[in-house]
């Protein structure tokens, strides 16, 4: 989820949400069970349509449902749209919304049915607003993109149609395998027409839980900046029988006392926790609850260093001359800088002071797409990348990319791509050391922590006479102003930044590779440090046109999966070569006690309906006891099995739909 699935590094927890916490209670009245949630970041708005902020709809996915969504097999079945057919060319999609969807109001009362024109009204809204997730969607549906710029002015035209009350049907520009998936996400959702126009302005306003309708398995009840957020179950929706958790209630916290939720935990206050074995706490509790501390999967999520190229302010800095500024902007702009930086960078101490020695490396990821994203031909699309990757010099002939591993930090590398880039680089009169200032949440004690380590590991292998790392530690809300939340390229005030990272948005790579076009991409300021579609000098000077060119040609792939891919994986080879921006680290992986049913949870790897972490409530259940670590091992066992054989059968069931 800037954009759509865009991320802020959470300060413990490397969660836009927060450290997973449930109350344990569950029998307060007739059974009643309550999860809670502590979170960290306030949404800026409840309006699905037009923003995908993972604050946002960490919320929203949760009262409000799309025409599919997930199962715990990470299979697309039905939601608002209870069957769906497309034609045997692939470029249309028919979807039959069931009769017993309705909009309910935040205390629960009925308001209209969900009709086939919600969906086409908002789309229609959605891309009136200038949604900032409408990249999704703008070149696949027919039309849109010339509606969308003004060109044309009549949305009739645009690829989406209400056939009636109960079926809506959507017209592609061309074939996408991957359609379904997209529609889990906030832009397709629907939108009462009426209840709408009546909000006016006030649509979507962020701490007023009557701004929206629901339709979905939650109704939220009260959002308190800084404070809290509850949710109540909907006891009128259609799928009631697999909501199990009655409330939901997320809090506020800073992420500084990082002892409390284990502590909480065993006083029997929180029936799940999650654990930060840098805390001084952690040796004990570690041999006190040995058996029940379980590492999670990792999931699609991928964390990221970025480099600002074209940095225009400077209110957050520690250089001390327009001569620094300069220096720092045309060493930015040097790819052997940028791979010095990459190699330099010792992922696995940074990944320590979140996930500790032993737990480190299970969270560490190596390119932007994870290896086992997508497969074809018998290959998963990281052996795609290296295939690629190795045409590009030695230095990447020894690079392991799969996930769980540190397969870029060698200091020796780092040394010899470092003194190319020294000799270059005076050469243009750059002065040395260059000082690259680093902005972090100073309330959050592992996010300084993970910093610090970076500086250190840096300095260290480059000199300290060659590169400084200044760290600039920040309140949180100025943070997110000038990272996460800056509106524009001359908001990014920083040179290296670790403060974002990218969860998909639906099941092909482009979800990754598109955002970050100089010409199109949605997220070349947060990454980046420029504003797409203005032939920014310094995306030229540092290739990006030619990155823009093979991702393009890979999107124009959509007959033949195995060679779309593989143009796919050029596009990331020449990513990673670029080192413009320098993965670390996963979402999930980490250590947790927890009191829920292992494999409960919807999954996928990309899209708002399903993940492996808990942050959707529908199917969630709950147990009495700690699970251990063995229980959660044979139901990943169990798992895994199941979720080949269901996956195959999904895919064998996909046919019946072409029609």
């Amino acid at each position: 989820m800037k954009t759509r699935k865009v991320l802020a590094l959470a300060g413990v927890t490397l969660l836009a949400a927060g450290v997973l916490a449930a109350c344990s209670g569950g029998s307060a009245t007739k059974g009643e069970q309550t999860f809670a949630f502590t979170y960290e970041t306030d949404p800026d708005n409840l309006n699905y349509l037009t923003t995908g902020k993972a604050a946002t709809a960490d919320i929203t996915s949760n009262v409000i449902d799309g025409l599919l969504e997930n199962d715990k097999y990470g299979n697309l079945i039905p939601s608002m749209a209870e069957d769906w057919s497309v034609s045997k060319d692939g470029l249309t999609y028919t979807y039959k919304i069931r009769q017993d969807a309705k909009w309910y109001t935040s205390e629960g009362e009925e308001y209209a049915p969900v009709k086939a024109q919600d969906f086409v009204t908002g789309l229609k809204y959605a891309t009136d607003k200038k949604s900032e997730a409408l990249y999704l969607v703008q070149d696949s549906i027919k039309g849109l993109d010339v509606y969308a710029k003004g060109e044309n002015k009549d949305f009739s035209q645009v690829g989406i149609k209400a056939l009636d009350d109960q079926t809506v049907q959507y017209t592609l520009n061309k074939p996408e395998s991957f359609w379904n998936s997209k529609t889990t996400m906030g832009v397709l959702a629907p939108v009462n027409e009426e209840f709408l126009n009546s909000k006016g302005d006030d649509f979507g306003k962020a701490t007023d839980p009557s701004s929206i309708l629901y339709n979905g398995p939650y109704l939220l009840k009260s959002i308190v900046t800084k404070s809290t957020v509850e949710f109540a179950k909907n006891p009128n929706y259609w799928d009631k029988d697999n909501v199990h958790i009655d409330k939901v209630k997320l809090s506020f916290w800073d992420g500084q006392d990082t002892s409390k939720p284990a502590e909480n935990f065993k006083d029997g206050s929180l029936s799940a926790a999650r654990l930060y074995p840098t805390s001084a706490s952690f040796a004990e509790l570690e041999k006190e609850m040995k058996d029940n501390i379980v590492y999670t999967q990792q999931d699609s999520t991928t964390y990221v260093v970025g480099t600002n190229i074209d940095r225009q302010s400077y209110k957050y800095t520690s250089k001390t001359s327009e001569e620094q500024k300069t220096s720092t902007k045309k060493a930015l702009l040097n790819k052997d800088f940028r791979q010095a930086i990459a190699f330099g960078f010792d992922r696995t101490a940074y990944a320590s002071q979140l996930n500790g020695q032993t737990g480190a490396s299970k969270i560490l990821r190596n390119i932007f797409v994870p290896p086992t994203f997508v497969q074809a031909d018998g290959k998963n699309f990281g052996d795609m990348v290296k295939e690629k990757l190795v045409t590009y010099g030695d230095e990447w002939k020894d690079v392991n990319l799969a996930d769980a591993q540190d397969g870029l930090y060698n200091p020796e590398k780092a040394k010899a791509e470092f003194a190319k880039a020294k000799t270059a680089l005076q050469a243009e009169g750059v002065q040395f050391p260059i000082h690259l200032d680093m902005p972090v949440d100073q309330t959050a004690t592992t996010k300084v922590q993970r910093v610090q380590s970076m500086k250190q590991s840096l300095e260290a292998t480059l000199g300290s006479d060659n590169v400084v790392i200044d760290i600039q530690q920040l309140q949180k809300d100025d943070l997110l102003n000038v990272t996460l939340f800056a509106q524009t390229a001359a908001g990014e005030d920083w040179d290296l930044s670790d403060n974002v990272g990218w969860g998909p948005d639906f099941s092909d790579p482009s979800t990754y590779l598109d955002i970050i076009k100089p010409s199109v991409g949605e997220n070349t300021r947060t990454y980046l440090g420029f504003d797409s579609g203005k032939d920014n000098e310094a995306a030229k000077k540092v290739g990006l046109n030619d990155y823009d060119k093979m991702v393009n040609e890979a999107g124009e792939e959509t007959t033949d999966v195995t060679k779309r891919y593989n143009k796919y994986a050029e596009a990331q080879a020449w990513l990673t070569d670029s080192a413009l921006v320098i993965p670390t680290t996963s979402k999930t992986g980490r250590p947790i006690l927890s009191k829920m049913v292992p494999f409960t949870l919807p999954f996928s790897f990309s899209g708002n309906k399903g993940t492996n972490d808990p942050l959707r409530y529908k199917y969630l259940e709950l147990q009495d006891k700690a699970v251990t670590a063995d229980e959660y091992q044979k139901a990943q066992d169990k798992w895994m099995k199941e979720k080949g054989e269901s996956n195959k059968k999904a895919q064998e069931e996909l046919a019946k739909h072409v029609k």
